[in-house]
This record gives structure tokens, C-alpha cells and sequence, in this order.
């Protein structure tokens, strides 16, 4: 079977840090593209950062830039989104998607942050 599980959420005050991870089995892990999106209640869903299959690119929101830190560790088969200097703006429910080109969109159940002092 495949899956994405999402770990690492909860709260957290302004400022603060979190790392979220993505454990994925069931697929060829290394052969995907990772993305990390988030939807807040009432918003749009927003791509937050990406990394290429072998980590040779990444990309990130706008309003995450310099705060936010996609990595892949493809012998654990786990992505990572490292969160720091955290606003209330971030609270969202994110979500762990695996994508190939040539066919594959694979998704995690979503976990929730909480930035609330």
C-alpha cells in the first residue's frame, strides 16, 4: 500500500520552531519530486516548498522564504519541512504530495500546525 504520514505538527507560540516529516512507503521514493502544501480554514490550497527527487532543486512560497526548509533523506524515504520564526499566518492543516512527471500523485493525510501564543 502506498503512504505519506505526516509527523511533527501541533502548537507552537510565535517565533517558534518545527520539523515536520513525511515517512513514505509503498513507492519508489527517490524517483518522485516531494511537495509540502498547506490550506488554512476558509483559504485556498497553497504550495509551500518543493524538492526535486534527488534534491538537485528547491522551491519555496513567497511568505516562507528564509523561514522554511524542505530536505529529503532518500535512504529513510522521508522529506522533511523544517519551520522556524513562525507567525499565526502559518497555521494550516499540511500535507505531504508525492509527484512524478511520467505518472504518480500520491498524498498524506495532512497534519495539523497551530502558531497561537
Amino acid at each position: 500500500q502506498v503512504q505519506l504520514v505526516e509527523s511533527g505538527g501541533g502548537l507552537v507560540q510565535p517565533g517558534g520552531s518545527l520539523r515536520l516529516s513525511c515517512a513514505a512507503s509503498g513507492f519508489t521514493f527517490s524517483m518522485y519530486a516531494m511537495r509540502w502544501y498547506r490550506q488554512a480554514p476558509g483559504k485556498a490550497r497553497e504550495l509551500v516548498a518543493s524538492i526535486g527527487s534527488v534534491g538537485a532543486f528547491t522551491n519555496y512560497a513567497d511568505s516562507v522564504k528564509g523561514r522554511f526548509t524542505i530536505s529529503r533523506d532518500n535512504a529513510k524515504n522521508t522529506v522533511y519541512l523544517q519551520m522556524k520564526s513562525l507567525k499565526p499566518d502559518d497555521t494550516a492543516v499540511y500535507y505531504c504530495n508525492a509527484y512524478r512527471q511520467a505518472g504518480g500523485d500520491y498524498w498524506g493525510q495532512g497534519i495539523q500546525v497551530t502558531v497561537s501564543s
